[in-house]
C-alpha cells in the first residue's frame, strides 16, 4: 500500500468515525440565563425543549394580558362581542395605573383599537375596558380568566384582574403561560397576528410594540412583555422558522435586554438542536387489527390528526416504534375507537405514547362468521 493510499484511507477513516463520534454526542445544555424561571416548547407538539423552575408561582405583571385577550378573543369567536363594538370608556378605566393608550374618559373607543392598545401598546386603561365591556366589571372578568385557565389545565395560576398589575395572589406559572400561548396561537390564527404588529397610534400618540425581538429576528411574531418591581423583566416569545414554532417564557430577569437576550439565546437554542417531524397522516393506515366475530376479518389503524413528534436534529431516523396490540378484539368497531397503542423512543427513552384508532366502521359480522370465531377463539 502505498504512502497516499495510507494517507486516504486513513482521512476516510477519520470522517467515518468523526461522523459517528458526532452523531452519538449528546446535546449541549440550555443556554444559561439570569432569570427566575423559563420554560421553552415546540408549538406544534407541546415537547419541554428546556426549562428552569417552571412550576414557581410568579408575578406576570403584563403578561397578563396574554390571557385577557384570549377572553376577548374567545369573546369575539362565539359572537358574543364585535370588533367594531364601541366600548365608552369608564373612569376606572381611565385612572388605570401604568402603561396605557390614553384613552379618555367617556369617549368611545371600537374593541379593535383597544385590542391594538393592550397588545402592542400594552395598555392598562385598555384592559379594564375590555374586560367591562365582557365582564361587566373587572372582578367578573377576572372570574372568567380563571375559568379559562382551569379550563385550558393551567392549575397553577390564578387571576385578580385584566391588566397584571401587583395583587396579592395573582400569579402564573412559566409552563402555564406556555400552555396558554399555545392555546392562543393554534385557536385564533386570524387575529395572532397582530401581536407581531410593531407599533400602533391612538389619539395621535404613537408606541412602539416593548417585544425588542421583533425588531431583531425576522422569525419572531409575538407574544407579550411584562414588568412590574416584583415580577422583574418578562417575555412570552414565538418564532417560527421552516415547519417549526418554538414558544419560550422567560421569568424575572433584571433588565429588558436580558429578557430578551435570554429570550433569542433559548429560542436559538430550540431550532439549532431540535427539529419537528409528521410521525402519520390525519387518515394514514398505520397498521390492522385482527377483530374477530366481525364483517371483515381485519381493521385498518391511524391517527385521526396529524401526529408530529420532537426530536434531536438527525435523530428522526435513529427512532423505534412498538405496537401493543390486544390478542382478542371483537367486534362491533366503531371508527375512532381506540383499538391500539403506538409507543415511540429514541436510545431507550420513550418519547411518544398514544392511542391507534379504528379508521373504519367494522360491525358484527354474520351468524357463521360469528358462530365460526367464537368456535376458534377457545383454542386460541
Amino acid at each position: 500500500m502505498t504512502q497516499v493510499s495510507r494517507i486516504v484511507l486513513s482521512f476516510i477513516f477519520y470522517l467515518l468515525t468523526s461522523m459517528a463520534y458526532a452523531d452519538s454526542m449528546p446535546i449541549p445544555a440550555a443556554p444559561v440565563i439570569g432569570a427566575k424561571s423559563y420554560l421553552v416548547i415546540d408549538s406544534k407538539t407541546g415537547h419541554e425543549i428546556a426549562a428552569l423552575d417552571p412550576d414557581a408561582p410568579l408575578a406576570p405583571a403584563s403578561l397578563t394580558k396574554i390571557m385577557t385577550t384570549y377572553v376577548v378573543f374567545n369573546a369575539l369567536k362565539q359572537g358574543q362581542i364585535t370588533l367594531d363594538d364601541e366600548v365608552t370608556v369608564s373612569e376606572k378605566a381611565w385612572r388605570t395605573e401604568g402603561s396605557r393608550m390614553f384613552i379618555e374618559v367617556g369617549k368611545r373607543v371600537s374593541v379593535q383599537d383597544l385590542l391594538f392598545g393592550m397588545i402592542v401598546q400594552s395598555g392598562n386603561d385598555a384592559s379594564v375596558a375590555l374586560a367591562e365591556h365582557i365582564g361587566g366589571t373587572e372582578s367578573v372578568f377576572a372570574e372568567m380568566m380563571n375559568q379559562h385557565a382551569t379550563a385550558l389545565g393551567m392549575h397553577s395560576s390564578h387571576f385578580l384582574n385584566a391588566t397584571g398589575l401587583p395583587a396579592e395572589n395573582h400569579v402564573t406559572t412559566a409552563r402555564d403561560l406556555a400552555t396558554l400561548a399555545r392555546a392562543l396561537i393554534e385557536e385564533f390564527p386570524d387575529y395572532y397576528p397582530w401581536h407581531a404588529v410593531k407599533e400602533f397610534t391612538f389619539n395621535g400618540i404613537t408606541q412602539s410594540n416593548r417585544n425588542t425581538l421583533l425588531w431583531r429576528d425576522d422569525s419572531v411574531d409575538g407574544l407579550k412583555t411584562g414588568h412590574t418591581e416584583d415580577a422583574g423583566y418578562c417575555l412570552v416569545a414565538s418564532a417560527h422558522r421552516d415547519n417549526m414554532r418554538v414558544i419560550s417564557v422567560v421569568l424575572g430577569t433584571s433588565s429588558d435586554k436580558s429578557r430578551a437576550d435570554g429570550s433569542q439565546a433559548l429560542i436559538n437554542y430550540a431550532f439549532r438542536f431540535f427539529e419537528t417531524r409528521l410521525l402519520f397522516k390525519a387518515g394514514e393506515e398505520i397498521s390492522t387489527a385482527r377483530v374477530w366475530k366481525s364483517a371483515n376479518e381485519y381493521s385498518p389503524l391511524g391517527v385521526l390528526d396529524d401526529l408530529y413528534i420532537t426530536v434531536r436534529r438527525g435523530a428522526y431516523d435513529k427512532l423505534e416504534s412498538e405496537l401493543d396490540i390486544p390478542n382478542v378484539i371483537e367486534a362491533p368497531i366503531a371508527a375512532g375507537q381506540p383499538v391500539a397503542n403506538l409507543r415511540v423512543s429514541l436510545d431507550g427513552v420513550r418519547l411518544l405514547t398514544t392511542p391507534l384508532r379504528a379508521l373504519d366502521d367494522n360491525p358484527a359480522g354474520s351468524f357463521w362468521r360469528r358462530t365460526k370465531d367464537s368456535i376458534s377463539l377457545i383454542f386460541e
